[in-house]
């Protein structure tokens, strides 16, 4: 039997243009052939032939006749016609507060990056080769989301990756591209990264709203985005989310540094460098979320399953026997007349983990070395916590800081080898130069170790992205910058720059200049 399944989607950018990509999955069954020599002497080979297609281009209309649906001149009321049901012309403006039925949405980024031969006094299992390298990997996402009935809507993410993070995604704590996936392969190849359901429950009465007119709005309208559907929901509400996600989903948001696909690449200022969050190697989970948000603050919670063994590609399939909780309070301020947040974070991770010390003395005991985790784990919780800052200065110029500590005690659970860490930087958008849908960034990070971290890498341990083999302590510090060009809203090309200082908390290394390039587009 053979069969091909794909599936693809058209955007348009301007009035005559519009951008294309296609997905095609082709098997062409299992082939046999039979060899016979003539002499009782039989070879039978089997081929099974399977190709992943994928495919884009650009296309010119002309002609009124041939307008694209949702391109500027059909769209000037303001309405994405891309987004599901919603294309077209004509609609009035009131037809746009009616809640979507269903979205579709899509990203495929593409990262190259590379660095010059450096100095190094040596290379380890985990370093960057000191020799120079450069790697090319991909993410290409498909956000698909279904109302169910009122304030329920259920979302489903496929993602194709391909190709390696720099390095094959090893050699500083603060590792240098958070938009490629950490399991690099050579073929393209596809998993189910999201699957969960949201429900919003309003918590503003109708009546509230009649009595109360000069109040300000008790209500707001979602804008249709990835794992989002728009429309009017109360200010006061409850959100819940089940299913797999995430844990950044959710906690830890910064509209000034948290989307790789848009802005900073260095999981510094993506996220708090000390937040071990529940996660298998590709950076998502099962979990509950709950949020109740109000004018001014939100308060959040959730529990997330960690992975079967720390930095695994399974996540425990049994609830709670190894499972992280974690609480977020965020409040919404105006300083000086620019608005800004603030958010605290605390979370714990209960799981068979080891503790450094315990590992440390086996290896002593046992003469096993260099020492391994794998040789002390038992159940234990590591905990850790942070804030997370921003601040509008002016508009279209804000600031973001984070700060954040974990119990260095423990083996990374999840994410990645810091134990404090503070980031910090300023993100600019080009309206402040005439260009729309260009973006300026440039951040600084200080990240450390406790000191039983520092003895195991010392000895020639390793971890999830880090482990030279020797250890010259020092903290990891990185520096990033970049310059988005925006093509429209939807497509861009992005130049980034990122010092390392001390990769790897090693003094005896480094430093490392990587120079990386994006490619992004978006519907």
């Amino acid at each position: 039997m053979k069969y091909a399944i794909g599936a693809g989607f058209e955007y348009a950018f301007a009035d005559n243009w519009s951008a294309r990509a296609e997905y095609l999955f082709l098997n062409q069954s299992l082939n046999t052939q039979v060899f016979d020599n003539g002499e009782n002497f039989i070879y039978v080979s089997r081929i099974r032939n399977e190709n992943h297609l994928l495919r884009f281009g650009i296309n010119f209309h002309f002609g009124d006749d041939n307008r694209i649906p949702g391109s500027i001149e059909y769209g000037r009321n303001g309405h994405n016609g891309g987004n599901g049901h919603n294309g077209g012309s004509g609609e009035s403006a009131d037809t746009h507060d009616a809640p979507e039925l269903y979205s579709v949405h899509g990203q495929t980024t593409h990262v190259a990056q590379g660095y010059p031969r450096f100095r190094a006094l040596y290379d380890g299992p985990n370093s960057f080769p000191s020799g120079g390298k450069a790697n090319v990997g991909s993410t290409t996402n498909l956000f698909l989301g279904l109302r169910l009935w009122e304030g329920a809507a259920a979302y489903l993410n496929p993602e194709i990756d391909q190709g390696y993070g720099l390095a094959n995604s090893v050699g500083a704590a603060a590792y240098v591209n958070s938009a490629v996936a950490k399991v690099g392969r050579t073929a393209p190849y596809m998993r189910f990264q999201r699957y969960f359901l949201r429900q919003i429950i309003g918590l503003d009465e109708d009546g509230e709203r009649e009595r109360d007119p000069d109040q300000g709005s008790h209500s707001e309208v979602l804008e249709s985005t990835q794992n989002q559907i728009s429309g009017k929901v109360d200010k006061n509400r409850i959100v819940v989310t089940l299913g797999k996600f995430a844990v950044g989903d959710v906690f830890d948001d910064n509209v000034y540094a948290h989307d790789p696909t848009t802005g900073f690449l260095n999981f510094a200022f993506n996220t708090m460098g000390a937040f071990d969050y529940a996660a298998d190697a590709w950076g998502y989970t099962y979990g509950l979320a709950a949020e109740w948000k109000q004018d001014w603050w939100t308060a959040r919670g959730g529990v997330f399953q960690l992975p079967t063994i720390p930095n695994g590609f399974d996540i425990e399939p049994q609830i709670f026997r190894q499972f992280m909780g974690v609480v977020e309070f965020e409040a919404r301020y105006d300083l000086f007349g620019q608005p800004g947040a603030i958010k605290f974070l605390a979370y714990g991770d209960n799981g068979y983990i080891s503790k450094i010390d315990d590992v440390i003395r086996y290896a002593y005991l046992a003469g096993d070395f260099p020492p391994r985790f794998d040789t002390a784990r038992g159940r234990a919780v590591k905990t850790g916590g942070g804030i997370n800052i921003k601040q509008q200065i002016v508009p279209n110029l804000g600031f973001f800081l984070r700060a954040s500590m974990a119990d260095g005690r423990y083996e990374t659970v999840a994410y990645t080898d810091v134990d404090r860490q503070l980031s910090m930087g300023v993100v600019a958008a080009g309206a402040l130069w005439g260009r729309d849908d260009d973006e300026i960034g440039v951040a600084g990070a200080l990240g450390g170790l406790h000191g039983d971290r520092v003895r195991y890498f010392g000895l020639g341990g390793t971890s999830v992205y880090i482990g030279d083999g020797a250890l010259s302590y020092a903290g990891e510090k990185n520096m990033e910058a970049y310059y988005k060009i925006g093509f429209g809203k939807n497509i861009d090309a992005t130049f980034d720059y990122q010092l390392l200082v001390n990769p790897a908390h090693n003094s005896a290394r480094g430093p490392i200049n990587v120079f990386g390039l994006r490619l992004r587009a978006a519907f």
